[in-house]
């Protein structure tokens, strides 16, 4: 792990894997829990990897699950280029309601956390972008909720025009209209 970025909304943190490369490619470790728990401040045990393949201008979010089975999450582009984005919904946050945006490629092996208490999606700025989600909670889908993706109140540029949207997406809730359960 090498570059770490510790961002302006507590918790947040980005870093850049330790990529070696030749003429025959590259190696990189792309996880090592012992560094990782340590700029984290925190164990973090992560039980479920996923990963999802989007087009061009598919947008996935603003998702996250409520207590008890809230998710923190480490992601990173494997292939392609999206635009990431964690919204804070801590109640008693300072900076609840902001957001960080952070572009995940291919090429920048950047990683980003997300930890629990924040609504989290992004979109694929290229065809075939692969995405990878390392999770601390198992996924549950009665605690699946999320947040309009373009609510106004947000500020959210998202950098695309006419995005893909999931019919679920498009009726989410506004943030006015939201109480957060964390």
């Amino acid at each position: 792990m090498k570059n770490v970025t510790f961002y302006d909304i507590e918790g947040l943190f980005s870093f850049e894997n330790n990529v070696f490369g030749d003429d025959r490619g590259y190696f990189f470790e792309s996880y090592n829990k012992r560094l990782f728990d340590e700029y984290a401040g925190q164990n973090v045990e992560f039980v479920q990897d996923n990963i999802s393949k989007s087009s061009k201008g598919v947008l996935r979010g603003l998702h996250f699950q409520a207590p008890p089975f809230a998710q923190a999450k480490l992601v990173r582009v494997i292939k392609g280029r999206a635009l990431d984005v964690a919204v804070d919904i801590r109640k008693d946050s300072p900076t609840y309601g902001q957001h960080i945006a952070i572009e995940l490629t291919e090429d920048n092996f950047l990683n980003f956390f997300v930890p629990r208490g924040f609504a989290h999606g992004f979109v694929a700025l290229e065809n075939n972008t692969v995405f990878s989600y390392k999770c601390d909670n198992f996924y549950n889908s009665e605690s699946e909720d999320g947040i309009l993706w373009n609510d106004e109140s947000l500020s959210i540029q998202w950098g695309v025009n006419a995005p893909i949207i999931s019919a679920k997406d498009q009726v989410a809730k506004k943030f006015s209209l939201f109480t957060s359960p964390f």
